[in-house]
């Protein structure tokens, strides 16, 4: 069993940063493999960024190069670095984890209906 507890939302302005963490409660934190996704009140959930055991990662192409996803083992705590904000990345944002990648759902070629799910944290970005 596993319970994720997301935090680091907040407001910013466009073009700001934020750091989103997902703290992992349960012993075996280290086999699974690790997502962020997000979503918009009356719109499906989107990945954003996923990482593997091995630390592969993978990135949705809207937030390539402005976002990173890391996880720290000893911490057991996922994070999303977030740059360049934009008011399209305005969303409830989730931790998820699995036994099984994450990574075609984050690309939009599979379903994301599955594994342990946080509650989200609010990212609010103003123009």
């Amino acid at each position: 069993q596993l319970r994720l507890v997301e935090s680091g939302g907040g407001s910013v302005e466009s073009g700001g940063s934020l750091r989103l963490s997902c703290r992992a409660i349960g012993n075996t934190y280290g086999t699974f493999c690790m997502a962020w996704f997000r979503q918009v009140p009356g719109k499906a959930r989107a990945g954003v960024a996923s990482i593997e055991r091995d630390g592969t990662t993978t990135y949705a192409d809207s937030v390539k190069d402005r976002f990173t996803i890391s996880r720290d083992s000893d911490e057991a705590t996922l994070y999303l670095q977030m740059n360049s904000l934009e008011p399209e990345d305005t969303a409830m944002y989730y931790c998820a984890a699995s036994v099984h990648s994450f990574r075609l759902a984050v690309l939009g070629s599979a379903s994301s209906d599955f594994g342990y799910w946080g509650r989200g944290t609010q990212v609010t970005v103003s123009s």
